[in-house]
């Protein structure tokens, strides 16, 4: 039996404020569920985030407060906690005072997300996710399938299905064709497990029961199971690793931001030296890594 672990980058909403829209999941035998989560604990164990969760998107920004504080990298992990928590109190009050609320809300929720990090620099954040991703990158039992759209090339009047509705159908398909080839001898089941949002949670659901039936616009099922379960990420390390992942996808699609991308994309699944796990819907021509790989013959 394989878990694949599901969670999105970007937003769905179009145009919305990002160019793409990532849906990304990362497949995992479940004897060996225990040894990755194992391995990432130890590496968060080692910066100190044990029980911090690895919300990539927060950990990889600049923080404004930390460049402000005359050596910061040479304190103690207290002294930095204080220093920073000092500042973001004082903007905060500064915020209260203005007339510009939604500046104070929105800057309140970005304290809230990273509060788990500030003992970090810039640089060991960095380190942290490369490590990540490293790990990822050597899990050869994994497979990562994706759909990354680009959204300028999405016509929503000649889908069947809304945007995320479209690039779950595409994840679906590809994990319960990649459980019909490694089951050929013996059936080999799988389960979804996706980051818990109840907006995207009751319409999987949904759609999840139309594909048992009637098969997904690609395939029929026969060796999913169940409807997604959906968790909360702050509890589960591994649907953390597939917002990484997705992470890096985008990343790499908006700004060509390699590092990771390459490290993550080792996992994609292949038939040959085929991309057949993870692609890029856009414009016709495209030479990025995946269009490539995906058209590799």
């Amino acid at each position: 039996m394989y878990l694949c672990y599901i969670d999105e980058s970007g937003t769905s909403s179009v145009p919305g404020n990002t160019s793409h829209f990532i849906l990304a999941g990362l497949a995992v035998p479940i004897w060996h569920w225990k040894d990755c989560d194992r391995e990432i604990s130890v590496i968060k164990n080692r910066y100190n985030l044990n029980h911090a969760e690895i919300h990539t998107g927060w950990i990889m920004r600049p923080y404004s407060e930390q460049n402000k504080i005359a050596d910061f990298a040479k304190l103690p992990k207290s002294r930095r906690i204080s220093e920073v928590e000092q500042l973001r109190r004082a903007e905060l009050l500064r915020l209260q005072k203005s007339v510009n609320f939604k500046h104070y809300k929105q800057t309140k929720k970005n304290y809230e997300k990273t509060k788990e990090y500030i003992h970090l620099t810039f640089d060991e954040r960095k380190s942290f996710i490369k490590e990540i991703a490293q790990c990822i990158a050597n899990w050869g039992f994994a497979r990562l399938f994706a759909e990354c759209v680009d959204k300028i090339y999405f016509d929503p009047t000649r889908s069947r299905y809304s945007l995320d509705e479209n690039t779950f159908d595409q994840i679906v398909s590809r994990f319960e064709q990649y459980l019909q080839q490694v089951g050929v001898k013996q059936k080999c089941f799988g389960l979804l497990i996706h980051d818990n949002n109840d907006t995207v949670a009751k319409k999987h659901t949904k759609l999840m029961e139309s594909f048992h039936q009637n098969g997904t616009l690609w395939t029929k099922l026969e060796n999913i199971i169940e409807t997604p379960l959906f968790v909360d990420s702050q509890l589960t390390s591994m649907v953390q690793i597939a917002d990484l992942c997705s992470y890096a996808l985008r990343r790499y699609l908006e700004n060509n931001e390699n590092e990771l991308f390459d490290l993550v994309f080792q996992r994609a699944d292949r038939r040959g030296n085929t991309i057949v796990g993870v692609r890029h819907f856009t414009k016709a021509g495209c030479t990025c890594k995946i269009c490539i790989g995906h058209s590799n013959k």
